[in-house]
């Protein structure tokens, strides 16, 4: 219980910041710099070498990729029925595609879960959602805009100068190595932040205005996102008899609320801005409540 409410009152705390001016305007993009750039790398140091090479840390990186490859297809199949704008278009195709793995997966798994349940979020993460975020998101954001281009150089760019990566690599070396305490403590102090300053830093990025014109892309968007990309992936484990915590954690991880950091692309490369904080912010109350109902109906 203390860990929902430590989500919702870090949420809440960002929100009331935004809302009185409390902290300057950049402020949730220095947060989220310091999760990424710190607190995450921290907890991938810790976490990844716990793993053991077997399928089980397969199942999170096969699920991540075929839920994000059929719901891409779903918005544009819906796009086209619908007849969306290509603007919109490209905004669904960045918001309803990439999901919050990490900022909101890490604290609701691990409150739900535990701590055994964090290394496949992190593949899930780390193998999943952030390779899609360099190359699908730089693409589809190109793509859809034309305020930038893309490239190979861009994109490889764009992973090697992540944290995270270079954590990642250097933690899958260290597989079954047994740190020393004292680094063990000093790791384990910078990755306890990443729940408080991410949540903070969610709370100062909500937008919770819906235009009415905005209703049907924002309501298809969370409908793929936050029920039929759960569907995908437990029906992907059925398929594959995989019963166990990876499958467990990876069916709740692809139930996330939609990435903010593809919101804010989609936002910078012109595409439907309003739409995107819109269906990113509520994307997020409404994940608490459809997490919930898909953990009930897994356990």
């Amino acid at each position: 219980m203390e860990n929902f409410i430590l989500i919702l009152l870090a949420i809440l705390i960002g929100y009331i910041i935004r809302r009185t001016n409390v902290f300057p305007q950049n402020a949730s993009t220095i947060l989220n710099q310091f999760v990424i750039y710190i607190s995450l790398p921290a907890m991938i140091l810790i976490q990844i070498p716990k793993l053991t090479f077997s399928i089980e840390a397969v199942i999170p990186i096969v699920i991540a990729w075929s839920v994000m490859i059929f719901s891409a297809i779903l918005v544009l199949l819906a796009s086209k029925f619908f007849n969306f704008s290509r603007e919109v278009e490209g905004s669904l195709m960045l918001v309803t595609v990439l999901n919050n793995s990490s900022f909101l997966g890490i604290p609701i798994i691990n409150a739900y879960m535990g701590e055994t349940a964090l290394p496949y979020v992190l593949v899930y993460d780390q193998l999943g959602t952030f390779i899609a975020l360099a190359t699908y998101g730089t693409f589809i954001a190109s793509y859809y805009s034309s305020k930038s281009e893309v490239s190979f150089k861009i994109i490889t760019f764009k992973i090697l100068t992540f944290p995270p990566v270079w954590a990642l690599v250097l933690a899958l070396c260290l597989i079954g190595v047994e740190f020393n305490p004292t680094i063990t403590k000093v790791l384990e102090g910078f990755a306890v932040t990443i729940v408080p300053l991410a949540l903070v830093a969610v709370g100062l990025q909500l937008q919770l205005k819906l235009p009415k014109e905005d209703l049907k892309p924002f309501s298809v968007s969370l409908f793929i996102k936050l029920i039929i990309a759960p569907f995908i992936a437990f029906v992907i484990c059925f398929i594959f008899g995989w019963d166990n915590l990876a499958a467990d954690v990876s069916i709740m991880e692809s139930a996330m609320a939609p990435m903010i950091t593809a919101g804010a692309i989609a936002s910078m490369a012109g595409l439907a801005p309003r739409l995107s904080s819109a269906i990113v912010g509520y994307g997020i109350l409404f994940s608490f409540i459809t997490t919930y109902i898909i953990y009930m109906l897994i356990s």
